[in-house]
């Protein structure tokens, strides 16, 4: 069975990308009181917007609560959206043009817990194969199919096929997440958090495969995971959610050696260093995140920003991204918003 691999120029052509997501919004409603009323909603993605490119890989990174899993999750319909929009290729996903089904055939997602995204009374072999019968599949073909899939993830068909989930090492189990993620033939996987639960060395044989298997299908991915190291290794662009917004993107390499915004410079400097001359001795940042029930006015990082002026805390800075998809939600970086480190000119800015 000969996997399918796309290329750039597959249905809406190089320069459109992939994914866009614009103004997508979740709220989570909080229980009422004994009396029926209401105690206000979780902000957990509070209107969003980026876009992913064919062929890439998009790293999502932020602190516990910044919203990054709703996006995986929403991106996938998992959870229904409260307002926004998400195109695939073109094409706005859940309307006449792209139904839900035929937009779950070609994006799929590989969770954080191995174990738990299996059914522990299939086989190995059953669960690959499970979604192409589902998709119209016949029986042989997708048994065929997950045989196929099951060796190129590194897992041999005649020692593995009939195991159980249980039988299997975490690693093994998400090695079979990745090869059922295959199985019909997705042009975009989103993975949450898919190697955090792994050691360190099945770590690295995980990245690599997925490193090798987006050569070989012409995969996108969108990489969403708390170890920044890892990020670094594997994404080409690099997304930084705080509170439930995107507060910058851009290249990685780019991103990680001059990043614009505070927080992802915060961020960054909490990496532990392996240089003994250079171990970080202050925390970067001082205080717990804001509560996403009532967030600060204007710029939601103001209340734990080194540089913040009184204009921080009335005005939104918006992210707005440049034509090489890179983009920073700070008012140092917006001209005359009223900062005193603002640039005065838009050459500046550059």
């Amino acid at each position: 069975m000969n996997m399918k691999k796309y290329t750039h120029e597959d249905i809406g052509g190089p320069t459109q990308p992939l994914l866009m997501v614009q103004d997508l919004v979740k709220h989570f409603a909080l229980p009422k009181d004994i009396f029926g009323r209401s105690n206000g909603v979780v902000r957990a993605v509070d209107g969003i917007d980026f876009a992913v490119r064919k062929g890439e890989t998009l790293g999502v990174v932020g602190e516990s609560g910044c919203g990054k899993s709703t996006t995986a999750r929403l991106l996938m319909s998992l959870t229904v959206p409260d307002h926004g929009e998400i195109i695939f290729d073109g094409q706005s996903v859940g309307s006449k043009e792209l139904s839900l089904k035929e937009f779950r055939r070609q994006a799929q997602m590989v969770f954080q817990d191995s174990y738990a995204s299996l059914n522990p009374r299939l086989t190995i072999e059953d669960s690959v194969a499970f979604a192409p019968q589902v998709h119209g599949v016949g029986k042989q073909a997708s048994i065929d199919r997950a045989r196929d899939l099951l060796a190129k993830v590194g897992l041999d068909p005649r020692r593995f096929a009939e195991r159980y989930p249980h039988e299997l090492s975490g690693g093994q189990r998400q090695r079979v997440n990745i090869a059922r993620a295959l199985a019909l033939q997705p042009r975009l996987i989103i993975l949450d958090e898919a190697v955090s639960a792994l050691d360190k060395s099945v770590e690295a044989q995980v990245l690599n495969l997925l490193l090798d298997l987006k050569e070989e299908f012409g995969l996108t991915y969108v990489f969403i995971s708390h170890d920044l190291n890892v990020v670094r290794y594997i994404s080409d662009r690099v997304m930084v959610m705080y509170l439930g917004q995107v507060v910058e993107i851009g290249d990685c390499e780019t991103l990680f050696v001059s990043p614009r915004h505070p927080y992802t410079r915060a961020l960054l400097s909490s990496i532990p260093s392996m240089d003994p001359d250079h171990r970080t001795e202050e925390p970067p940042l001082s205080g717990d995140p804001p509560n996403p029930i009532n967030p600060p006015s204007g710029c939601r990082f103001h209340t734990r920003c080194v540089h913040a002026q009184a204009v921080c805390s009335v005005k939104v800075p918006q992210l707005v991204t440049n034509t090489r998809g890179e983009g920073v939600a700070c008012l140092m970086h917006v001209v005359s918003s009223g900062h005193t480190e603002a640039p005065i000119t838009a050459q500046e800015t550059a």
